[in-house]
C-alpha cells in the first residue's frame, strides 16, 4: 500500500493540494470499504456462535443460514425514526456517535496488515494509537451527559471508571512490547519478531519455524503482557463479562438508552470496529502480525512467493482472537462494579508493573548461542510467583459476614 500511494503520488508532483487529498483518500476509502464488511460477517457469525452455545438456532430466515442477515438489520437501522429527547443536549446527542466512530476507523490506519501494507507509516504508530483509542472515553460520556436521562448518565460513569481504569494495564502491557523492541513503529515491531538467522537457512522447515517461534507470546513477559493486554481489552470495548455500561438488567442500556435507529447502529459498529483494532494491535505486538510460515506455492521458482499472502495471516489470527471474545460472552457472567473495578487496580495494574521488570531482566539475561536460557526459567519463575502473591493479597471475603437480628 505504500508503494501503491508512491507511485500514484508521483503525477502529481505539480498539484500538492491534490497530492494531499490523494494520499488521505489511498488511506481511509480501503479502510471504510472492507471493516465494515467484517463487522456485518462477525455480527453473524456471534449470533449464530451464541446461538451454538444457547443450544438454539440463530438466525435463519433471511438467505441460506441467515447470512443476509446482517443486510436486514442494517436495513431496519436505517428505516427507523430517530427519536431525540426534547430536553437532551441536542449538539452534543448528535456529535457522540460520530466522536466514537471516526477515531475507531483512524486508529486502524496505523497497523500494518502487511509488509508495505500500511495505511499510514508513522513512527509512533503504537502512541497514537493509544492517544486516538483514548477519545472514545469522552464519546461515551458525551451519549450519557446529553441524553439527560439517569440511566445514561449511570451508563457513562461507568464507563469513564471502567476504560480509564483499564487503560493502564493496557498501555502497560505495551509498553514492554516497546521497551524490547527499541521502537514505537508498528512495522519495526512485526520485524523483530522473525529470527533471521531461522528464516534465511536453506532448511524449510526453520524457515517456517522461524517466522513463529520469534512472536513475543513464547516468551515469559510477551505471555503475561497478551493475557493482561487482551483481558483489558475486553474492558476498553465494553465486551462480556466487563459490559457493565451497557447492563440491561440494571439500566437498561445504559449509555445507549435514548438512541435509535442510525445512530445505535453506529454505536454499534464503532464497539466492533473498536474490538478489530484492538485485536489488530494485539496480533502486531505479540502474535507478530502478518509473519506465518513461509509455504512456498508449488508452480512457483520465485523465492519471495508466497501461497498464503501476509494479510491473510494476519486477519486470520484478528477474527481468531474475535471468535475467543465471542467464546467468552457466551460462557462468562458479567461482574459486579467492585469486582470489576478492585481486579483492574489490585491485580492487573501491579501484574502488568512487574513484567515490565521481567522483560528488562529477561533483555540482558545471559544468552547460549543467541537463547535466552537463563531468562526463560525465571522470567517464568517470576511471573508465577507474581500472580500467586497477588491473587493470595487479593483473596479472602470480599464483604462483611452477613449479622441476622432478631425481635425479642
Amino acid at each position: 500500500m505504500v508503494q501503491l500511494t508512491q507511485w500514484a503520488l508521483s503525477f502529481l508532483d505539480s498539484y500538492p493540494l491534490v497530492a494531499v487529498l490523494v494520499a488521505i483518500l489511498l488511506s481511509t476509502v480501503p479502510l471504510i470499504a472492507v471493516f465494515p464488511g467484517c463487522f456485518a460477517i462477525t455480527t453473524w457469525l456471534e449470533r449464530k456462535g451464541l446461538a451454538r452455545i444457547q443450544n438454539r438456532i440463530g438466525p435463519n430466515r433471511t438467505g441460506p443460514l441467515g447470512i443476509l442477515q446482517p443486510a436486514a438489520d442494517g436495513i431496519k437501522m436505517l428505516l427507523k425514526e430517530d427519536i431525540v429527547p426534547k430536553t437532551s443536549d441536542r449538539l452534543a446527542h448528535f456529535l457522540a456517535p460520530v466522536v466514537l466512530m471516526v477515531p475507531a476507523f483512524t486508529i486502524l490506519s496505523v497497523l500494518p496488515f502487511n509488509r508495505n501494507m500500511i495505511p499510514a507509516a508513522v513512527d509512533t504508530g503504537v502512541i497514537l494509537f493509544f492517544a486516538l483509542g483514548s477519545v472514545s472515553t469522552l464519546a461515551v460520556f458525551m451519549a450519557g451527559w446529553s441524553s439527560r436521562n439517569k440511566y445514561s448518565l449511570l451508563g457513562g460513569m461507568r464507563a469513564i471508571a471502567q476504560m480509564v481504569s483499564y487503560e493502564l494495564p493496557l498501555v502497560l502491557s505495551g509498553v514492554t512490547v516497546i521497551m524490547m523492541t527499541g521502537s514505537l513503529d508498528t512495522t519495526k515491531i512485526v520485524a523483530q519478531q522473525q529470527l533471521s538467522e531461522w528464516i534465511q537457512s536453506s532448511n524449510a522447515g526453520l524457515q517456517c519455524l522461524g517466522q513463529i517461534i520469534g512472536w513475543n507470546v513464547f516468551t515469559p513477559w510477551g505471555f503475561a503482557g497478551f493475557l493482561i493486554f487482551f483481558v483489558a481489552s475486553l474492558a476498553e470495548i465494553n465486551r462480556c463479562p466487563f459490559d457493565l455500561p451497557e447492563a440491561d438488567s440494571e439500566i437498561v442500556a445504559g449509555h445507549l438508552t435514548e438512541y435509535s435507529g442510525f445512530k445505535y447502529a453506529l454505536f454499534f459498529m464503532s464497539e466492533y470496529v473498536s474490538a478489530f483494532a484492538i485485536n489488530g494491535l494485539s496480533t502486531t505486538l505479540f502474535l507478530g502480525g502478518w509473519s506465518g510460515p513461509n509455504i512456498r506455492p508449488p508452480w512457483s521458482d520465485d523465492p519471495n512467493a508466497l501461497l498464503i499472502p501476509g494479510f491473510v495471516w494476519f486477519f486470520a489470527k484478528m477474527f481468531a482472537l474475535m471468535l475467543v471474545m465471542i467464546w467468552i460472552r457466551g460462557t462468562l457472567p458479567r461482574l459486579r462494579v467492585d469486582h470489576l473495578m478492585g481486579f483492574a487496580w489490585k491485580f492487573l495494574l501491579p501484574l502488568a508493573i512487574m513484567n515490565i521488570f521481567v522483560g528488562g531482566f529477561y533483555y540482558y539475561a545471559p544468552r547460549w548461542h543467541g537463547i535466552p536460557v537463563v531468562g526463560w526459567p525465571i522470567g517464568f519463575l517470576v511471573m508465577y510467583l507474581s500472580y500467586e502473591c497477588i491473587g493470595r493479597l487479593n483473596r479472602g471475603p470480599k464483604t462483611a459476614q452477613r449479622v441476622y437480628h432478631y425481635a425479642s
